[in-house]
């Protein structure tokens, strides 16, 4: 059987959405179960938890049916990267200890099957959000980090649990494709054109399943959609990429 790749972004575990969290952490597993009989690789491209922060010895409560499938996946021979989100940014050497996962704090290049694909998650890249970009360099600060880990975490995971539900998760019915000049991760991808040659250019952060043509009239802007409404994700088979759902009948916004 041929092997594909897949990507997934923005599954938020921690917080309730169309169905809770632990519902919607089992529909994960399910699908995780589904494409392992045909995957060469998992890319998880940010905020698969809505939060994270590793102490020295102690990880969030939960997401212990994820941890298991994802240890039982690399084990059998299938690569995954994890790469980091706006919401689990906290994420230092649990994965590559325990699950032996790689993990990713900025975009990559890489090919694969025949095709060049630029990866990341995507907050602060683009044009705007200044704000977001000042706060990112804050939580990325190592005393930062040192601080908040002196934090008992019986208070900081609930203190940190409230900082990040202060982000609002949109309902798809209230998302609409903004255009080519507003969406900033397609402006920044044809921005990237000028200066590399990409094939597709993977991203997470958006929340809106999006399969944008570029400038060049070949190289593709992929967004993988969310997991709390949509279930969307993304499959490449060598010669075709798709976005595709698990378990819902939502659709991709995909440019003629």
């Amino acid at each position: 059987m041929n092997k594909k790749i897949y990507f997934a972004s923005d599954f938020h575990l921690g917080i309730d959405a169309r169905v809770s969290s632990k519902e919607r952490e089992k529909q994960i597993v399910r699908w995780l179960d589904l494409i392992k009989e045909d995957a060469k690789e998992i890319y998880l491209v940010g905020d698969v938890f809505d939060f994270w922060f590793e102490y020295s010895t102690v990880v969030p409560k939960g997401y212990v049916r994820l941890l298991g499938k994802l240890a039982e996946l690399r084990d059998s021979g299938i690569l995954i990267y994890f790469f980091i989100g706006n919401h689990d940014m906290w994420m230092f050497k649990y994965f590559e200890e325990e699950l032996d996962i790689p993990i990713y704090r900025k975009p990559i290049e890489r090919d694969l099957l025949g095709k060049k694909f630029f990866i990341g998650h995507g907050d602060g890249l683009g044009p705007g959000d200044k704000g977001y970009k000042r706060l990112k360099k804050i939580f990325a600060n190592p005393l930062c980090q040192w601080l908040f880990a002196r934090i008992h975490p019986n208070f900081g995971i609930k203190l940190a649990l409230y900082w990040s539900g202060t982000s609002r998760h949109s309902n798809p019915a209230e998302e609409n494709f903004l255009g080519e000049e507003k969406e900033w991760l397609l402006t920044y991808s044809n921005k990237k054109l000028d200066e590399m040659n990409a094939d597709f250019f993977v991203f997470g952060h958006r929340h809106l399943p999006i399969d944008y043509t570029l400038k060049n009239g070949s190289s593709r802007y992929i967004n993988l959609g969310e997991w709390m409404h949509y279930n969307s994700y993304a499959v490449f088979d060598g010669e075709k990429m798709e976005i595709k759902f698990f378990e819902t009948n939502a659709k991709a916004y995909i440019s003629k």
